[in-house]
């Protein structure tokens, strides 16, 4: 496993967000957190980075505990990209890319060969080669966020953590980013976990799903093993229909409520 959390408990002040949480993250593999809006999926995100502590528990980063790793240690196994993240003014891609680097920088060892081919290896996997010059900030949804994913490879990390690594973009840069990590993942191994709140997109790209609900884990495990009707229910109180996607095979959420059938007015779904 790359990953392991053992009791695992996150609090914000006295409100705890995650409770006595157990979650194995198979390495190789992509794994994917759901859950309703403020369930802990970011914060468990942030936790496994090192950048919240536990209240109580542990997590496992390949086997050590990484409370009692120190920040560089840790940060030359796992990358994580946070939600929305902003570059400075007029940071060119180039230069974004290359602070994936700063792990390995000390007085004793500056910049060396093997930093720039990490750096253009990241901007060549992500076909980001030819906007190195360009600002970050001149740059479409799409390309920023390939951009980003370029800086956290070029850490050379096994295992990323991504938070929502397609909000705010539409379904063609959406399909484009999520390609990416499933080709990053099938042709270098690495270990990808993410939070997406499309159900449908989890279900096509994760090898692995963590359902998330009432501070603790609701299922994990397989797709197709584990996302059914109850399950939707349970989780995002959404009565729905899980069918098979018909270009992939894996479960499809098809909710209840009210829309327009077509040819028709308007109707309601019921809940069968």
């Amino acid at each position: 496993m790359s990953i392991k959390t053992e009791s695992l408990t996150l609090s914000y002040g006295k409100n705890p967000v995650i409770k006595d949480l157990k979650i194995a993250i198979p390495k190789g593999e992509i794994t994917v957190l759901i859950g309703s809006n403020g369930c802990g999926k970011s914060t468990l995100l942030r936790s496994m980075a090192r950048l919240l502590s536990p209240e109580k528990g542990s997590i496992l980063l390949n086997g050590k505990d990484i409370a009692k790793r120190s920040t560089k240690e840790v940060a030359k196994e796992l990358a994580i990209l946070p939600q929305g993240p902003v570059a400075p003014e007029g940071l060119t891609v180039l230069q974004l890319v290359k602070q994936g680097r700063f792990p390995y920088q000390s007085w004793l060892k500056q910049w060396s060969t093997q930093d720039e081919e990490a750096v253009y290896h990241a901007l060549d996997a992500t076909n980001m080669l030819e906007f190195a010059e360009r600002s970050v900030d001149s740059l479409s949804g799409g390309q920023r966020q390939r951009a980003w994913i370029a800086m956290t490879l070029a850490q050379g990390t096994e295992t990323i953590l991504l938070d929502e690594p397609t909000t705010y973009l539409d379904m063609t840069h959406q399909i484009e980013i999520l390609d990416l990590l499933f080709e990053l993942n099938h042709r270098e191994q690495r270990t990808i976990v993410m939070v997406l709140h499309d159900l449908n997109l989890a279900c096509r790209y994760a090898h692995h799903l963590v359902a998330i609900q009432n501070n603790t884990v609701f299922a994990q495990g397989r797709p197709e093993d584990i996302m059914d009707e109850k399950l939707v229910s349970d989780v995002f109180r959404l009565p729905c229909k899980i069918v098979n996607d018909p270009l992939f095979g894996t479960p499809m959420c098809i909710p209840y409520g009210k829309g327009r059938t077509a040819g028709h007015g308007t109707r309601s779904a019921q809940y069968a």
